[in-house]
């Protein structure tokens, strides 16, 4: 793993004025090579953690703590908002590719496309076109990375990501091709939240990690 060079302030000032801050590109964003296997159902935020951090540490980078990129809903309240769990970036995929720079950059205009939205191994994950393919990536969330407002009463999330049966969950699409639109985080919805219902439409349980430092 790439090691990141840190510089306090101040020590671009005693290298000189032409001196600049080397920024770590090791991986801090990828799309999981594989979903829990029970389709949404991801043992609720906390699973999904641990299958970003496991799958992580398997591909070698280490030391960083990772979040899923995914929404809940609440009754009478809005749930957790994706993007308030996955820190503040810059995010690079494992090829040392910039993915945005920030919360803002990464939901109006990211450089999430088939070919940057790689895997923990740095492999392209199939998209349209490709067999199977599985470019419905579970969000839960709206396109600005929140969680959608309490008054939705349909199941946006496979109830909280506990769920491998009935409901729906938000999913985007990291080709940016497909029905609906072309959004990386809020495409459309899933028929179900089985496995069999989730690839009905294009998916396989997988979703995206993010580095929160």
């Amino acid at each position: 793993m790439n090691k990141a060079v840190i510089m306090v302030a101040g020590v671009a000032a005693l290298l000189g004025a032409g001196a600049t801050i080397a920024q770590d590109t090791s991986m801090s964003f990828f799309v999981t090579s594989v979903g829990s296997g029970k389709g949404a159902d991801l043992g609720g935020l906390e699973g999904a953690d641990a299958h970003c951090a496991k799958l992580a540490e398997a591909a070698g980078v280490t030391g960083k703590n990772w979040a899923a990129y995914l929404s809940t809903q609440e009754e009478g309240k809005r749930g957790v908002s994706a993007r308030d769990r996955i820190g503040a970036g810059p995010w690079h995929n494992a090829k040392g590719v910039l993915i945005a720079e920030n919360l803002d950059q990464l939901h109006i205009n990211p450089n999430i496309f088939k070919s940057t939205a790689l895997d923990e191994s740095g492999s392209l994950v199939n998209g349209r076109g490709d067999k199977p393919n599985v470019h419905d990536i579970l969000t839960g969330t709206m396109s600005d990375g929140t969680a959608y407002f309490p008054r939705e009463t349909e199941d946006r999330t496979c109830s909280n990501w506990t769920s491998s049966g009935e409901g729906s969950a938000t999913v985007g699409h990291h080709d940016r091709h497909g029905g609906g639109n072309v959004s990386w985080n809020a495409a459309h919805n899933s028929r179900g939240c089985s496995q069999e219902d989730l690839a009905k439409t294009g998916g396989a349980g997988l979703f995206m990690c993010f580095a929160t430092n």
